[in-house]
């Protein structure tokens, strides 16, 4: 019975690994929307780029070729926005939602 357990678990695993990814980047979306953060900030960035990254991982289990192809253009315009916003002065650091 528990090996049964584990193992629908892990069958699971994937599929719920890129469920937080796919809540991540729609709840900072939604944060955009409303005006409670910024395109331009940290936490957005971030956000974006670990989310893409768990649905990276959930696609090496159940492989889509044009998913994947969006998701590392995802990855990568965050990672570039991470670190643009890193390499920016303290000045713009500063937003509220972060």
């Amino acid at each position: 019975m528990q090996t049964l357990y584990i193992s629908t678990l892990l069958e699971f695993l994937p599929d719920l690994i890129g469920l937080f990814g796919v809540i991540l980047i729609l709840w900072y979306y939604f944060l955009l929307q409303t005006g409670k953060c910024t395109a331009n900030s940290l936490m957005f960035s971030l956000a974006n780029l670990i989310g893409s990254a768990l649905l990276l991982i959930s696609l090496w289990f159940d492989w889509n070729l044009s998913a994947v192809i969006i998701e590392i253009a995802w990855f990568l315009i965050s990672l570039f926005g991470v670190i643009k916003t890193m390499n920016q002065p303290a000045l713009y650091k500063n937003n509220p939602a972060d």
